[in-house]
C-alpha cells in the first residue's frame, strides 16, 4: 500500500444523481469557512447560560453534590401524570450514568403518569440485562426492584413496527443547512414511537468530542440515538465530506449538529436533558466535572464547552507512531474506532496508529456490509459514486472517519492514504487485509520498545480523549 508522506486534499467530483455531492475545493469549505462563509454556525448568545449549572473544568464534584443538584433540577419539571421517557446511553459511553440516571428517575417517580428508560443505541447491537444493570448501577436482575415503576427498554431500531415517521426535511432545506455540501435528497424524520408518544422525552448523558457532529449529546441522543436510517445516513455522510478530522471537537452549530436539531424540531413532546462531563479516574470510575440541565440544547451548549476544555489533549508534535489502547467497553471495531477519531489528528504522515483491542473478535456484527465496501478515503467513494451511492451511506461514512484522508485516482485505480492503520484483535490477518487495514498479534506486540521509543505514543483508555496539535489550538 503507497502512503503518502505529505497530502494535499482531493477534489471529490459531484455524482449527477439523486443525493448527489456538490463538488468542493480541497481542502474542503472547513468549518473555519472560506471567503468568510462558515459552515459552523455560533451557539446562539445566552444559550449555554440558559442551563443550570453545575461544576467546571476543574471541578471535582461528588455523588452527592450531583444527586442533589439533579433531584433539585428535575422536581421543578411539571410531570404529573404525564408520559416521561428518559433517554439514556449504551454502554461505549462511560461515565456515573447510573448515578445520574437513578437521580433523575428518583425526582419524577412519585408523580409521573408512566416511565419508560430507553437505552439510545443509535445502530448498535442491543445490551443485554447484565450490561444493563451494570450501565445503571444496579445488582444483576435486581432492575425492576431499582426502577419498579419504569420499564427498561433497547431501542428496537431493527423492527419497523417501533418506529414513528415525524415528517420529511425536503431537500432544499437540507442543502441550506449543509451550505450545499448535499443537494437533491429528502430526508425522512423517524424515530422510536416511544420518544414520539412521550409528552416529555428526558435525555441523560455526557458530552464528548465527536467525529461527525464536533461534541456529542443533546439532541444527538434523538438523532441517531433513537432514531433509523434515513437521518442516521444523512447526517453521517455530510460529517464524512465535511472530515472526521476536521469537525471532530469542534465548538458551534455543525452543519451535522443543524441536521439533528432541525430532525428533534419534529418531537412533539417537550425535551430536556441532564447532560454530564466526566473523564476516566484511574483504576477505574470516573471524575465528574459537570452537570447541566436545561433544554436538550441548553444542556448540551454549557457542557460542550466544559469538554472542549477537559477533553482535548493539545500536543506539541505529530508522532509517527499511536497505540491506542482501547478499553472492553468497545466490543468491534465499529465502536472501537474511537481509538482511531481521537488520535488520528496528532499522527504524522505516513505514520501508524495501533488499534490494540485484544478483546474484539469482529470487524461489526450490527453492520456485516461495511465488508462489502472495506475501509477507505473520502476520494475512493465519491470518484466512484455511481458504485457506492446505493450503499448505506452511514457505513460508508463510517469507513472514511476510520481511514482517514487520502486520494485516490479513478484512472490507475491507486489510493494513497494518510497513514496507516493496524489493527491488534482477534481479527485473524485475512479479514483484516480484506478490509484494507494492516494486521498485529495483540500477543507479541512489544511494549517495552513502545515505551523507551520518543516516536511512539501510548494510549490508554482511548477513545474518549481528543488529540490535537498545538499549532491547530
Amino acid at each position: 500500500m503507497n502512503v503518502s508522506q505529505s497530502l494535499g486534499r482531493l477534489t471529490p467530483s459531484p455524482p449527477a444523481t439523486t443525493g448527489k455531492v456538490l463538488k468542493s475545493t480541497w481542502p474542503p469549505r472547513t468549518l473555519k469557512g472560506m471567503n468568510n462563509e462558515s459552515l459552523t454556525l455560533p451557539v446562539p448568545a445566552g444559550l449555554a447560560e440558559s442551563a443550570a449549572l453545575l461544576g467546571s473544568a476543574t471541578s471535582h464534584l461528588t455523588a452527592e453534590q450531583a444527586r442533589d443538584f439533579v433531584i433539585e433540577q428535575v422536581s421543578g419539571v411539571d410531570v404529573e401524570g404525564k408520559n416521561v421517557c428518559i433517554i439514556i446511553p449504551d454502554g461505549t459511553r462511560s461515565g456515573p450514568h447510573g448515578l445520574m440516571i437513578q437521580a433523575a428517575y428518583d425526582a419524577i417517580a412519585e408523580r409521573a403518569g408512566s416511565i419508560t428508560i430507553l437505552i439510545a443505541l443509535g445502530t448498535h447491537a442491543a445490551m443485554e440485562e447484565p450490561a444493563v444493570a451494570k450501565l445503571l448501577d444496579v445488582p444483576p436482575g435486581r432492575i425492576g426492584e431499582r426502577f419498579p415503576k419504569a420499564q427498561v427498554l433497547n431501542h428496537d431500531w431493527q423492527n419497523p413496527e417501533a418506529i414513528a415517521t415525524l415528517g420529511t426535511v425536503p431537500a432544499a432545506e437540507i442543502e441550506r443547512l449543509t451550505r450545499g455540501l448535499l443537494t437533491d435528497r429528502d430526508m425522512a424524520v423517524q424515530i422510536n414511537k416511544i420518544v414520539a408518544e412521550a409528552d416529555i422525552n428526558l435525555v441523560v448523558g455526557p458530552v464528548f468530542p465527536h467525529e461527525v457532529v464536533g461534541f456529542s449529546g443533546g439532541n444527538k441522543y434523538f438523532f441517531p440515538g433513537c432514531s433509523v436510517h434515513d437521518v442516521i445516513d444523512i447526517s453521517h455522510w455530510v460529517g464524512a465530506l465535511i472530515t472526521a478530522s476536521d469537525i471532530i471537537g469542534t465548538l458551534g452549530i455543525t452543519p451535522v449538529r443543524q441536521l439533528i436539531d432541525t430532525a428533534s424540531d419534529m418531537i412533539p413532546g417537550e425535551k430536556l436533558a441532564i447532560t454530564y462531563v466526566a473523564t476516566s479516574a484511574k483504576g477505574g470510575g470516573s471524575n465528574l466535572h459537570s452537570v447541566a440541565f436545561g433544554t436538550t440544547r441548553a444542556a448540551w451548549a454549557a457542557n460542550a464547552q466544559i469538554a472542549s476544555r477537559t477533553h482535548i489533549k493539545w500536543m506539541d508534535r505529530p508522532y509517527p507512531r499511536i497505540v491506542s489502547k482501547v478499553p472492553e467497553m468497545y466490543e468491534d471495531l465499529w465502536t472501537g474506532a474511537k481509538g482511531v477519531y481521537k488520535m488520528e489528528p496528532v499522527c504524522a504522515d505516513g505514520g501508524e496508529i495501533i488499534v490494540y483491542a485484544p478483546h474484539i473478535t469482529e470487524i461489526s456484527e450490527m453492520h456485516p456490509g461495511i465488508g462489502k465496501i472495506g475501509y477507505h478515503c473520502i476520494d475512493y467513494f465519491t470518484k466512484q459514486w455511481d458504485k457506492f451511492k446505493d450503499h448505506p451511506w452511514g457505513e460508508i461514512a463510517h469507513s472514511t472517519h476510520v481511514r482517514g484522508l487520502g486520494t485516490y485516482d479513478p484512472e490507475t485505480g491507486e489510493e494513497k492514504l494518510r497513514i496507516n492503520i493496524t489493527l491488534a484483535s482477534q481479527v485473524p490477518p485475512e479479514v483484516c487485509a480484506a478490509y484494507n487495514l494492516g494486521y498485529a498479534d495483540p500477543d507479541t506486540l512489544d511494549w517495552a520498545a513502545f515505551e523507551a521509543d520518543p516516536d511512539t505514543l501510548v494510549v490508554e483508555h482511548a477513545g474518549e480523549i481528543l488529540h490535537r496539535l498545538e499549532s491547530q489550538h
